[in-house]
């Protein structure tokens, strides 16, 4: 056995004793930390296990295709391809769950999208956008929630910011931060002329309080009331928030909760989700250029993905992924794109990461 997996399945069985003791739970951050690595480990000893019965299984059937004849032969042949395939499968799983991760990897996210070029269709794919990782996050178990919104007349969003937060949120969606392009035909338009709008991602990895110290006498708070389409106000109150971080200029606008206390507290996670991620764009400012090349920068002005709607296509522009299902990713149905961004992004870091063989 590969001596990392020796070793994480060690740290599992060790972790399954941990957390049988209840005094782990009266330390809620050891806890935390403890239960987010056993999670982690869990999914190792889980693919270890898929791999030894696939194992067993490949070695009864060859040994049928040895022994039998005829038409028991034909089917334990056909047997044999599947399972080698699965155990194909299951191989390259694990070698992905075996490559070290970022550190930031585990973090829940701010997501921000704003309308690019192509006015209300640009802001309508806003909303398609925020739909499809809405629904991916209810098939993961994620909690998501609304920062901020500016909604248009005809439905779409000049621009949304909302949080996930759940199981290894970032480490799945950090490579969805760029131009987004879409192409389609308008339901407002006549002809049926195809047009070509774009929206900008950027996702956030947040940040605790205590990873991020702001001194109060660096923000200039503002309160207004909020409009909303068309002008109108949403209340009669001052209630919106806006909060400037004077030393680097970044600049937070929220005007969701009829609340100012909670537009408040809301503007102040995504400040410090900003500022997170400047110090952190600065601590990988040399980050390998290969890596830059197979998955991009992250700069929010580089176009990552086209989306054809007339031709049911997708392109990822970073790994030159083609999928001919824009209809069923649309509805949440992402694991796929994300799952290939992910590989190949940890290839670039580790390509043979775990060194596993098949025969040992």
């Amino acid at each position: 056995m590969n001596e990392r997996l020796e070793a994480f399945l060690k740290r599992y069985d060790e972790l399954k004793r941990v957390i049988e003791d209840p005094a782990l739970a009266k330390d809620q951050n050891r806890y935390r930390e403890t239960m987010k690595e056993y999670s982690r480990l869990a999914e190792i000893a889980e693919s270890q296990s898929e791999v030894e019965r696939l194992l067993a299984q490949a070695a009864e059937t060859r040994k049928m295709v040895e022994e039998e004849d005829g038409d028991m032969r034909e089917l334990a042949k056909e047997e044999l391809g599947g399972l080698e395939r699965r155990l194909e499968a299951a191989f390259d799983r694990q070698k992905l769950l075996l490559i070290p991760r970022d550190p930031l990897d585990g973090k829940n996210i701010i997501m921000e999208i704003r309308a690019g070029t192509g006015g209300d269709e640009a802001a309508l794919f806003v909303a398609d956008l925020f739909r499809m990782y809405s629904r991916f996050a209810e098939t993961r178990g994620w909690k998501f929630e609304i920062m901020n919104i500016n909604e248009t007349e005809l439905g779409g969003y000049k621009e949304i910011i909302f949080s996930i937060s759940g199981n290894n949120v970032y480490e799945n969606l950090r490579y969805e931060s760029g131009a987004h392009r879409v192409q389609r035909v308008p339901a407002t338009e006549s002809s049926g002329r195809i047009h070509t709008s774009a929206v900008t991602v950027a996702v956030l990895p947040e940040a605790d309080e205590t990873e991020i110290e702001i001194k109060p006498e660096d923000l200039r708070i503002d309160v207004m009331r909020a409009g909303g389409p068309g002008g109108q106000c949403v209340n009669t109150t001052d209630s919106a928030v806006r909060i400037t971080h004077l030393p680097s200029g970044i600049a937070v606008h929220c005007q969701d909760e009829k609340s100012q206390i909670k537009n408040r507290a809301k503007a102040m996670r995504i400040l410090r989700a900003r500022i997170y991620e400047m110090e952190e764009a600065k601590a990988h400012a040399e980050r390998s250029e290969a890596r830059k090349n197979q998955i991009g920068s992250g700069d929010r002005s580089e176009r990552i993905r086209t989306y054809n709607f007339p031709q049911n296509r997708l392109t990822d522009h970073r790994i030159n992924l083609t999928l001919y299902k824009l209809d069923l990713v649309m509805q949440g149905d992402a694991a796929e794109l994300f799952d290939s961004l992910k590989l190949s992004a940890r290839q670039q870091v580790s390509p043979v990461a775990s060194g596993i063989k098949k025969d040992d």
